[in-house]
């Protein structure tokens, strides 16, 4: 079974969710993403915690799974952004809610 099939019952959804952007870092990089098409170096700016293999490895499982769409530019030296697919920008409400909630989390 992959990733993205779940199991068969009670909160099967919400485990398939949390496999595409579960973790420390997808909600960050989708977060950043939402705003325009980034660089790898822009990211990495914007995420200080962030290490280049961890942004690396994160940003390729978000291409594999539909949310985040790669972009080569045939330029020398080679150039690469980054954006949010049209699945990705299906996410923004839960990101925008989970934003929503830890400001709340963070006040009490």
């Amino acid at each position: 079974m992959d990733k993205l099939s779940g199991n068969v019952g009670a909160g099967a959804e919400v485990e398939i969710t949390m496999n595409v952007i579960g973790g420390k870092w997808k909600g960050i990089i989708l977060f950043h993403l939402a705003k325009e098409e980034t660089r790898f170096n822009q990211l990495r700016r914007l995420i200080p915690g962030i290490t280049q293999r961890m942004l690396t490895l994160q940003l390729r499982e978000l291409e594999k799974d539909g949310i985040v769409e790669r972009i080569v530019y045939q330029e020398v030296p080679p150039r690469v952004g980054y954006k949010l697919s049209e699945l990705g920008y299906s996410l923004m409400p839960l990101i925008q809610m989970m934003r929503q909630w830890g400001e709340l989390y963070s006040r009490r």
